[in-house]
């Protein structure tokens, strides 16, 4: 499976974007899906999943009420609805696909595929 991450930009604060992860080669409706994000120097951090099925989500505590996942497994595209922008958002957003875990998940290491990052710049 191949991912794709895009819609990324600029934005000033209180602003929103919505970010979308297609992918190819394969149908992500068997995978948990999550998106990361990573600023330069740091390490990468969780910021939602949402399970394979039943549509169960998890969202890091900083983006909570702000950020909401979704997916649609008819277009093999997982999105990231993210609202009300702060300028600690500014970073790096991964797509990710699991394979293993039947609920969504926040371990990194338990993503079997990963996208190329999209840049998310939030100007204050």
């Amino acid at each position: 499976v191949q991912l794709q991450a895009s819609g990324g930009g600029l934005v000033q604060a209180g602003g929103s974007l919505t970010l979308s992860c297609a992918a190819s080669g394969g149908t992500i409706s068997s995978y948990g899906m999550g998106w990361f994000r990573q600023v330069s120097g740091k390490e990468r951090e969780f910021v939602a999943a949402i399970a394979w099925r039943g549509g169960s989500t998890l969202y890091a505590d900083s983006v909570k009420g702000r950020f909401t996942i979704s997916r649609d497994n008819a277009k093999n595209t997982v999105y990231l609805q993210m609202n009300s922008l702060k300028p600690e958002d500014t970073a790096v957003y991964f797509c990710a696909a699991d394979y293993r875990s039947p609920m969504p998940t926040s371990i990194m290491w338990e993503y079997d595929y990963w996208g190329q990052g999209t840049q998310v710049t939030v100007s204050s």
